[in-house]
């Protein structure tokens, strides 16, 4: 693992070198590893070597080590010193180094973290900001200091446990060979790329322990070494396990947060434990925990026998990468594919990084640009799926006679009515109804569809989600709505189609893979489509924003409907018309002007929130609570059971099942045995020869050459991988329920009576028995259900994601949203959440200031056919600047990019001189 912490303090930064930085360990007093001054700029500097207490402050305080001088041109009190990227070598290796009798691992993460750092600084920008350039330059040279530690932090009570570690911190200064000085640098991508980075050290070091005789265990971060138990890996995890304490009691679980906790919560330093007494508790640990059959537990496998391992190829990578990337995205940073290509390589010695990044490069399915230092890739494949659609949608216009020829009368008046009367007096086969969060969609549709009916049409309602069509629309009288995908694999239902109306709710969540068959449905059965949504809210997990590439670049017509009706207070209901018109900075003023933003405690982030979503229940309000993640929604949802537990709302008696979480593997993840962990459970979405669909297999064994799984009666079959489309990949995680409890179902099941279970239904728990079986009661209060301990598709409903609430409403809306949450947060998140209450809506955070930014990110996927008007665009500046040229002053540089049909370049317009 790689963090890349920024230090904003010359002082905290030096306070870091004398504490943690400069002494190699936390207890080892024999052991000193003295930290070095690298890099090229160092180099430059004369002061590449040792890393003495006097040249870390003076760099701290942006002066020349060597000449005193000041090294940049702006030193500001509170300007970026540098920042500490540290890396972690997997558990187990740290284990062997720390009982090997020489320090031949030591040296491989040394030489891995060296081979890393330089790719860094090969990536270094500085800013261009003379004659009016806005811009960043490539350097190509830093100076860090790197110390490397051998032990972690220790836990009160415990020697500490074995750690190899190495902190990196590069200072905030790069030379710019073009204006000749010495800079601050850019480090933003370098941030951003931190990913592709971490991918390329793992491979370093990956490959070093081969070379080294060891064999390499891919897990789902990382790796491990082979022979070293799982259990010795947990027994020598004291530190971690502290920090996730830790951080779940405080609400944190972004990664760099979690790295800053680490900080926070260090024990402090002993002295007088030597390396020798280290290692003999060590040992003392691992005997304690007894030896395995086989005794591997006390003795690491070194240059054993080559494993017939699996022939892969560099090309293989890459393909593995694409089919990932582009399943859930239309346009992928190009470092985001190599870092999926590069982990898939871990393990294999004879694929190079080198010959990954040729290959991706070299490959003809993939279309990209340079724009503003990335490189952004589609393929071929997603470009033409995206144009085929958009051609459907248009090739509908003008082709049907209008329902009415003369505007109808409807009861319905502003966009509503405008709305229904487009609908019925279009030539067009597709029609978008674009509805705002509360706009009365539903209302609108009915009123609709009445007059479909009248003009002689039958008219489907299809919905892309379960508890969309079986739940909401057919408790709002549409009771025959129906699943997209169902209507997309029965034959009967697209037979009932011919010269009808198709409308589909929610058509936002689509995908450009349903959206375009939906497109060839109507089109053979010659009827027409309605899809309203509203793409201001979530899109679909998979690839492509759908609608809203048919309104913005098919240019199909859209009927707006942003008139709000769901909020009855006034300021509530202009603030969400502000989230729906994508004005979030002037929403949020309004929602903390009115008391609605609440400034929490980060050390205690729920306490206001529950004790508010308490008197809301109290009050007979009907209630949501919910948070951008499912890691935040778990920890609320612990503390509001606690609260109702000590409150008497749940019953005494509470049983412990196992529920089944989804890993959201894509395709090209499950068909790969080394992302599926022993324990895991499969369920079949298809039949495949001996495997009935439904069923459930738990993995016995994962490796290389099979993976194996067994069902409830102990048979036994081999995974087919190359059917990845036809199963999902499940772990188990404990649930507590009582008498009281508020549940939601999360997937698509039936009850022991054979009742259906609708994905994202919420129920209510009326009873558990000791044997496990559990009686539910329907969101009407009439239906009532039984399942089974081994049901496995369940969960709390107390804090769900903004996805799952979209659809909902309540009366009260509560949403946890603390600084953890940020990278999780949007313009869409915040609007989908907000404007889930009719009558308030409460947010909880601990930075007002850091939510705004986030929440002012617009959260749309770019769309293939975006990308290629953007590089047409690109292609006709570089050309304007080419007919320029002869005009252009001397002292200007201007740099442009322009791409070809396969290649990007880059390409440096000089002036004549």
């Amino acid at each position: 693992m790689i963090r890349m912490i920024q230090a904003s303090n010359a002082d905290h930064a030096k306070a870091y070198f004398k504490q943690a930085l400069s002494k190699a360990d936390y207890y080892i007093n024999d052991q000193e590893l003295n930290g070095h001054i690298r890099g090229k700029l160092a180099e430059r500097l004369g002061i590449d070597g040792i890393a003495t207490k006097e040249t870390f402050f003076a760099l701290c305080d942006n002066i020349d080590p060597a000449t005193g001088q000041q090294l940049t041109p702006r030193t500001k009190a509170e300007r970026r010193i540098g920042y500490d990227i540290n890396f972690h070598c997997p558990k187990s290796l740290s284990i062997l180094h720390a009982l090997s009798d020489d320090d031949h691992l030591m040296k491989a993460f040394e030489t891995s973290v060296h081979a890393t750092m330089r790719d860094i600084e090969a990536d270094c920008k500085a800013r261009v900001r003379k004659d009016g350039q806005f811009a960043d330059r490539q350097t190509g040279e830093l100076a860090w200091a790197d110390f490397v530690h051998q032990t972690a932090r220790p836990v009160d009570g415990h020697l500490p446990d074995p750690h190899l570690h190495a902190h990196c911190f590069v200072f905030n200064a790069t030379w710019d060979g073009v204006e000749q000085r010495i800079k601050a640098g850019e480090f933003g991508d370098i941030k951003r790329d931190m990913p592709y980075y971490q991918a390329r050290f793992h491979k370093y070091l990956s490959d070093n322990l081969i070379d080294l005789g060891y064999g390499i265990r891919r897990t789902d971060k990382s790796f491990e070494i082979e022979n070293v138990p799982e259990r010795v890996i947990d027994l020598f995890s004291k530190r971690t396990d502290e920090i996730g304490r830790i951080a779940k009691e405080k609400g944190i679980t972004d990664i760099d947060e979690l790295g800053e906790l680490g900080a926070r919560t260090r024990a402090k330093k002993q002295q007088g434990v030597g390396m020798s007494e280290l290692k003999a508790d060590w040992r003392r640990q691992i005997r304690e925990l007894g030896s395995e059959q086989d005794g591997k537990g006390e003795r690491a496998v070194r240059n054993a026998p080559e494993k017939l391992l699996e022939v892969m190829h560099a090309k293989d990578c890459v393909d593995h990468a694409l089919q990932h990337g582009f399943e859930r995205a239309s346009v992928i940073h190009d470092r985001r594919l190599l870092e999926s290509a590069y982990r898939h390589s871990i393990g294999q010695r004879t694929i190079s990084l080198d010959q990954i990044t040729g290959h991706l490069n070299a490959d003809q399915r993939l279309i990209g640009i340079t724009d503003r230092g990335q490189k952004l890739m589609t393929i071929r494949e997603v470009l033409s799926e995206e144009h085929y659609m958009v051609k459907l949608a248009r090739s509908g216009q003008g082709k049907l006679r209008p329902l009415y020829t003369n505007s109808p009368k409807v009861k319905l008046d502003g966009q509503q009515g405008e709305a229904v009367k487009h609908l019925l007096t279009t030539t067009d086969r597709v029609s978008i109804i674009r509805g705002a969060a509360g706009s009365g969609k539903t209302t609108l549709m009915q009123e609709a569809i009445k007059h479909m009916e009248e003009a002689g049409k039958t008219v489907m309602v299809v919905a892309p989600t379960s508890e969309a069509s079986r739940g909401v629309l057919r408790n709002e009288g549409f009771a025959e709505a129906e699943t997209v995908s169902q209507l997309l694999v029965d034959k009967k239902l697209q037979e009932k189609l011919k010269d009808q109306v198709l409308w589909v709710d929610e058509a936002g969540l689509l995908g450009t893979k349903d959206m375009t068959a939906l497109l060839d449905l109507t089109t053979k059965q010659n009827a027409r489509l309605v899809l309203g949504g509203d793409t201001r809210q979530h899109s679909s997990v998979v690839r492509g924003d759908a609608l809203r590439i048919l309104n913005t670049v098919g240019e199909i017509k859209t009927a707006e409907v942003s008139k709000i009706y769901r909020q009855r207070n006034e300021n509530y209901r202009k603030a969400v018309e502000d989230l729906s018109a994508g004005n979030v900075k002037s929403a949020f003023e309004k929602l903390d002007a009115s008391g609605a933003i609440k400034e929490i405690d980060p050390l205690s982030p729920n306490n206001q929130l529950i004790d508010d979503y308490m008197l809301a229940i109290k009050n007979k309000k009907t209630a949501l609570v919910i948070s951008p993640t499912h890691q935040q929604a778990e920890d609320v949802t612990d503390t509001i059971r606690q609260k109702l537990q000590s409150s008497g709302e749940l019953g005494k008696r509470e049983i412990t099942i196992n529920r089944l979480v989804n890993r959201n593997l894509t395709e090209a993840q499950r068909a790969d045995w080394r992302n599926i962990n022993e324990g895991n459970i499969i369920q079949f979405n298809q039949n495949v020869a001996g495997i009935q669909r439904g069923s459930r297999w738990q993995v016995a064994y994962s490796n290389d050459h099979h993976v194996l799984i067994k069902d409830a009666q102990g048979e036994t079959q081999t995974l087919p991988t190359d059917k990845s489309a036809y199963y999902d990949v499940y772990r188990t995680k404990s649930l507590n329920l009582a008498k009281g409890d508020k549940v939601r179902i999360t997937r698509i099941g039936f009850d022991e009576r054979d009742k259906r279970l609708n994905n994202g239904q919420h129920l209510k728990v009326t009873s558990v028995k000791k044997d496990g079986r559990i009686e539910l009661l329907g969101a009407d209060n009439k239906t009532n259900y039984k399942i089974d301990k081994d049901f496995g598709h369940i969960a709390h409903a107390y804090c769900i994601t903004s996805h799952a609430s979209q659809g909902k409403t309540v009366d009260e809306v509560f949403i946890s949203q603390p600084a953890a949450t940020f990278p999780a947060t949007s313009s869409k998140q915040f609007y989908v959440s907000a404007s889930r209450g009719r009558d308030k809506v409460h947010i909880y955070t601990d930075d007002k200031e850091e939510l705004l930014t986030h929440a002012q990110r617009l959260g749309d996927r770019q769309s293939a056919l975006e990308l290629m008007q953007k590089r047409k665009n690109i292609q006709a500046i570089a050309e304007q600047v080419v007919r320029e040229r002869p005009v252009l002053q001397k002292d200007k540089t201007p740099t442009r990019t322009i791409t070809s049909k396969q290649r990007t370049i880059d390409i440096d317009y000089e002036p004549r001189v």
